[in-house]
């Protein structure tokens, strides 16, 4: 591994700094995660989910489920963002109205957070998440063999992760569990993170940061992707897709890739609140609705 491998850009160790953190990429990041609270209260006040639906033995380790209107509908399973260490479920259900709406049953992850938790067993978490998905979504109108995987941020790169090759074994699941994916502002190559301050929860090394970055686990078999950002996103993240949106073209894949107008990287989700905008449209075309 050669420096310029991990920051090709040649960032001095400060600016590769400000390029990952995320929370200073905006003035004040606090408001838009307050949104993110109340958008997704009020969408568990307006529908009738079933929550905190156990995919394990862990308390973290839970799923709100808000089933499409008819049987065998597309499954949006949602994984929040956080850098690993913020947020949970509770927060991420603010699309969950707009895209029952579309036809589609609606999933949202709950996973226990760093550093308590490392990024292996979060992961690993996902992971499951996605195979308890896979055979008991029928009982909440969703066909399992449409499963959608998206999420934001640190929820990008666990999303990828459940894309990548190597698990599906164990868990008694298809290895095309995935039918389609939409990472949202993720991260791909988690090598960068070595010198930023992210590592102080994430606790990375050389050989762990490669076996978690998705770019160099790749699927046998890939589904059609969508690697989304916003205008108003470091150039990293920016990166960071169109690198991951590359290497699934180089295998024949396909990847889309969408740069959305006038949003940063937190509030280019509120978007998935309108179906009809650029990204909920795209996302929703990708699931067949």
């Amino acid at each position: 591994m050669t420096d310029l491998d991990v920051n090709p850009m040649g960032y001095p160790p400060d600016e590769i700094d400000r390029q990952y953190n995320a929370r200073e990429s905006v003035p004040d990041c606090l408001p838009f995660l307050q949104e993110y609270t109340d958008s997704s209260k009020q969408a568990r006040d307006q529908l009738d989910g079933t929550l905190s639906v156990p995919y394990g033995s862990h308390p973290d380790e839970t799923l709100d489920i808000f089933p499409a209107a008819h049987a065998d509908a597309p499954v949006f399973v949602f994984i929040h963002g956080g850098y690993w260490r913020a947020l949970s479920k509770d927060d991420s259900s603010f699309m969950a109205p707009a895209f029952t709406a579309a036809g589609a049953t609606v999933v949202v992850v709950n996973y226990s957070l760093a550093p308590s938790a490392s990024l292996p067993a979060i992961v690993d978490q996902c992971r499951r998440a996605v195979a308890w998905v896979y055979k008991h979504i029928g009982q909440f109108h969703g066909d399992a063999a449409r499963i959608h995987v998206s999420g934001s941020s640190a929820g990008g790169h666990l999303a990828a992760m459940v894309l990548a090759n190597g698990w599906h074994d164990a868990l008694n699941v298809p290895r095309h569990i995935v039918h389609s994916a939409s990472p949202i502002s993720g991260l791909f190559d988690l090598r960068p993170l070595l010198s930023t301050h992210i590592n102080a929860w994430a606790n990375l090394d050389a050989q762990s940061a490669q076996a978690l970055s998705p770019v160099f686990h790749l699927p046998e078999q890939g589904c059609p992707i969508l690697l989304a950002w916003g205008e108003h996103e470091t150039a990293e993240f920016k990166r960071q897709s169109q690198v991951y949106a590359g290497a699934w073209q180089a295998r024949g894949y396909t990847a889309q890739t969408l740069e959305v107008s006038g949003v940063n990287h937190f509030n280019i989700l509120m978007d998935l609140c309108d179906p009809y905008s650029v990204l909920s449209r795209s996302i929703l075309d990708l699931m067949g609705l």
